[in-house]
């Protein structure tokens, strides 16, 4: 049965989320037009009304991973509670996002993105650093607001942040699923939230515990 009519921004989402599951699936190799056209329940004539070929494919899932950062960004900055919550909050999302798209790292350093192709490569820079410019937003806002050390730089409390996710997501990647990303982000969690609050911070922390 074919599928209902779809505004584009919902139709070409769909296209994406099903090439990532190919992707997954079969690799980079299964990415088809005609294979996504099944997944979608559409004729390829009708992908190819978005996309015109592999190429744009990939390019599609691309500007899905960007799509989806972007909105797990501004929804935790738009969040109220302290900068603890909002970079907690934030891990999770992105900890979901791989556990629901899991070719996502596949797809990222495959030889269709990362290799051979520079203006890819390059588009793959703008989203990571998108990203990281947005935590150390966040970053750089707890830091007014007095519950992060002042002395430590945003940028790179960012990039400290990335590797929370994209390591273990990595090694769940290569263990086919069997690594726990989850309880792995949340020790991680543990370690990198000590590191950046500051003395008022901790100093609020114990004494909601003596209170308690």
């Amino acid at each position: 049965m074919a599928a209902p009519k779809q505004p584009t921004e919902v139709r070409q989402q769909e296209i994406a989320q099903a090439a990532l599951k190919i992707i997954a699936a079969h690799g980079m190799k299964g990415l088809r037009v005609s294979a996504v056209a099944d997944r979608v329940g559409l004729v390829p004539s009708g992908i190819y009304r978005h996309y015109r070929s592999k190429n744009a494919l990939i390019d599609a899932v691309l500007d899905f991973i960007r799509a989806r950062l972007a909105a797990n960004a501004l929804d935790v900055a738009q969040m109220e509670g302290d900068t603890a919550t909002r970079l907690h909050a934030l891990l999770m999302k992105q900890v979901d996002l791989i556990s629901e798209n899991e070719s996502i790292p596949q797809v990222i350093f495959s030889q269709e993105v990362y290799t051979g192709h520079p203006e890819r490569r390059a588009k793959l820079l703008g989203i990571i650093q998108g990203f990281l410019a947005k935590v150390a937003g966040i970053v750089a806002e707890g830091q007014q607001a007095g519950d992060v050390r002042r002395e430590i730089d945003p940028a790179v409390v960012a990039l400290m942040f990335l590797g929370l996710f994209q390591p273990p997501t990595l090694l769940w990647h290569l263990q086919g699923g069997s690594f726990d990303v989850q309880k792995q982000a949340e020790a991680a969690w543990a370690i990198f939230h000590r590191a950046i609050r500051s003395e008022r911070s901790s100093t609020d922390v114990l004494q909601k515990k003596g209170g308690a």
